[in-house]
């Protein structure tokens, strides 16, 4: 097997998980980043300035177009280490080496925004700023993902027994658009903290306190958030008593219908999640989630920007011709 057919093979869409331009862009994107950061790790090393010319010294392979394809097909398909090393007849530790030169930087790229090429969202500031000058409603809700279990006597091993899952998760918080863009998704916690405490804590509230203009659909696990700011967060309305009117009870369920209508986009963002193996089932070292999940959240971010938006039809029937009898 040649490092040929390994590039080759892992250039499919099936295994990198992106098309063939979308990782042209990539490569060309990350060159610079990926050598200013190895730059500055030689001369953190070495404690002074390089003393001979550039490309002197030992060469590690495999070369930078080949480390980003073994990081998207370890992102995308789960593949170990091993398995990639392989394919590309090297040892182990230099496929570890690469996806821990590559992660990183995928991580860091931020989220794209939708008709706004080179524009990235960072920060939820950067999102709500974005909602605020688009006028878009954003969709909010959580998602679990299941992780290795804390070894016994491990400090803090029951934070991470969900109460809903009863299994052993990480929380992450996701932010779409009303056509189930992604834009942004974070806010990391372990699977026993309420989706609540992490919009406090993660700030979220307080961007609805400085952006009064933003608004958003939510489910049942933010109704306090929907108390606190009525007039912005809508989450579905409280189900009547069992002897309320027959009356009231259809009106409830009609008004969750339409409010689950509006927020299932994000649901359709978290579907795009899941659909990249790491984010099923997480079975590396719960440290490193965070970072996959952001470097991942990236790439799905960039195809779904290139969708395009969609028009809202209008309501209002207008006679094309009159008819003649």
């Amino acid at each position: 097997m040649t490092k040929k057919w390994a590039r080759a093979a892992l250039s499919h869409p099936a295994f990198c998980g992106v098309s063939r331009a979308h990782l042209g862009d990539l490569i060309e994107e990350l060159a610079d980043p990926w050598l200013a950061r190895c730059e500055s790790a030689l001369r953190e090393r070495r404690g002074a300035v390089r003393r001979r010319a550039a490309g002197a010294g030992p060469k590690y392979g495999p070369v930078f177009a080949d480390r980003v394809l073994v990081t998207l097909a370890h992102l995308r398909t789960g593949l170990p280490h091993a398995a990639l090393a392989e394919l590309y007849g090297t040892a182990r530790s230099t496929v570890s080496r690469a996806i821990g030169e590559i992660r990183p930087l995928l991580a860091a790229r931020g989220f794209a925004v939708p008709d706004r090429p080179g524009v990235r969202l960072r920060t939820l500031a950067d999102v709500f700023a974005y909602a605020g000058a688009e006028g878009i409603r954003l969709r909010i809700d959580g998602a679990e993902t299941h992780v290795r279990r804390p070894k016994a006597n491990h400090p803090g091993r029951r934070a991470f027994v969900s109460g809903k899952k009863r299994q052993n998760t990480i929380k992450t918080t996701t932010v779409s658009d009303g056509q189930g863009r992604l834009l942004w998704s974070g806010a990391d916690r372990p699977g026993r903290m309420h989706d609540q405490t992490a919009m406090r804590t993660e700030g979220i509230a307080e961007q609805f306190r400085l952006r009064p203009e933003v608004g958003a659909e939510v489910d049942e696990g933010y109704r306090g958030l929907a108390n606190e700011f009525p007039d912005q967060v809508s989450a579905p309305p409280k189900k009547p008593e069992d002897d309320a009117p027959l009356g009231d009870q259809y009106a409830w369920r009609e008004m969750r219908r339409r409010q689950s209508s509006d927020r299932i986009c994000v649901e359709h963002a978290h579907a795009e999640l899941r659909q990249w193996r790491p984010l099923q089932r997480y079975t590396g070292r719960r440290e490193h989630y965070a970072e996959t999940h952001c470097a991942i959240a990236s790439l799905i971010s960039d195809r779904s920007a290139r969708r395009s938006t969609r028009r809202k039809p209008s309501t209002e029937l207008v006679l094309a011709r009159q008819t003649a009898y």
